[in-house]
């Protein structure tokens, strides 16, 4: 994998959305279209022989590259959305995050005890919304539980992999020490 074409196609904006916090923009790697194909040929590359039969996407950053990946991988995908945002019926998980705290839903109806799941999102620093999602994945009593996230951070508060344990297999594309 190209880590230098992506670590010089990352946005950092400090302060953002609260003092203190140095945001890690990953909407500049999606808008470069060598990026998206090597994150997604890294991904696939990391979980063609795992069985996936479903994708969940943690809202918002997690739809982009969760979709690309369900394609790729020839699986459905699963929206992990905020309060409000999906039709159905829904369960809810709320959890604590670096700057507050929030809710995040999945449909009923949207995994069986048949699917391996890859839940993807953007970036795990506390992990309280990856943990959310595998909570919520996990009350559906799915055979196994993935995690994918193109950029782990790793500083001082800020421990997200342990926070998550064993609770799924981790995998991240770039970690970055602040």
């Amino acid at each position: 994998m190209n880590t230098e074409l992506l670590l010089s196609n990352l946005r950092n904006i400090p302060d953002f959305p609260i003092p203190g916090i140095q945001f890690k923009d990953v909407s500049t790697l999606f808008k470069n279209p060598a990026c998206i194909s090597e994150m997604a040929d890294e991904m696939v590359r990391l979980y063609k022989d795992k069985g996936i039969t479903k994708v969940v996407g943690i809202e918002s950053r997690g739809f982009v590259m969760g979709a690309i990946l369900a394609d790729r991988l020839g699986a459905g995908f699963v929206m992990c959305r905020k309060p409000g945002k999906l039709p159905g019926e829904t369960i809810k998980q709320s959890y604590g995050k670096e700057y507050g705290k929030d809710v995040i839903e999945i449909h009923t109806d949207a995994l069986s005890p048949d699917d391996v799941v890859l839940i993807q999102d953007d970036l795990l620093a506390t992990g309280g919304s990856a943990k959310a999602a595998i909570d919520l994945v996990r009350a559906f009593g799915v055979k196994e539980v993935h995690c994918n996230f193109i950029i782990e951070l790793r500083c001082e508060g800020l421990k997200g992999r342990e926070f998550i344990g064993d609770a799924a297999e981790l995998t991240t594309l770039l970690t970055i020490e602040d």
